[in-house]
């Protein structure tokens, strides 16, 4: 009996272990989201650390938050400014969001970096839209690091650039993101 008790609490004892060992939920230590609008007559360049999120690696599933206030750079202060009042409308929209799931499972992963294909919806300016985005994933300790660049089109938000400054604004944004996951 005392030897069957005894097994019992090992097996249990290694089952719980491998268990906590398997981290499945992270979350966003650091980060940088940048933004770059590549136009005729000027280019615009913005980056924040404010992104938060999780990542689900059990599910696969992952949600990220960015306030758009948090971004800085831009030309002038008074560039920055119609970014935030005329095209984005931070008062109405003051958060871009982007969730769904990893279509390839995160597993394996080593010191170099991988790239796995993510699905979601991304909001931003009050409308979303579904983006299959590739991001580049690896080790590092019991931490993820993450790298990702996509291009955003901004009719399809519902941002319209004025005549006047079309030769400044391009109407495809390029967005890049690099960060640290750690476990939760």
């Amino acid at each position: 009996m005392i030897l069957i008790k005894s097994a019992f609490w090992l097996f249990s004892s290694l089952v719980l272990m491998q268990v906590n060992a398997q981290k499945v939920l992270y979350g966003v230590t650091e980060a940088e989201v940048g933004f770059i609008s590549e136009a005729p007559l000027e280019t615009i360049r913005a980056s924040t650390k404010a992104l938060q999120g999780l990542l689900d690696l059990r599910s696969g599933t992952f949600a990220f938050k960015l306030g758009i206030q948090s971004f800085d750079g831009f030309n002038s202060p008074l560039q920055k400014e119609h970014f935030y009042e005329n095209y984005m409308e931070t008062h109405l929209f003051p958060d871009a969001k982007f969730t769904g799931k990893m279509i390839d499972p995160v597993v394996g992963l080593t010191s170099k970096y991988q790239k796995f294909r993510a699905k979601g919806k991304f909001e931003i300016h009050g409308r979303t839209k579904e983006l299959l985005v590739d991001v580049s994933l690896s080790q590092l300790g019991n931490d993820i690091l993450f790298l990702s660049s996509f291009n955003l089109e901004l009719k399809d938000f519902g941002i319209s650039i004025p005549r006047i400054v079309k030769q400044k604004i391009s109407e495809v944004i390029l967005v890049s993101v690099e960060g640290r996951l750690s476990a939760q």
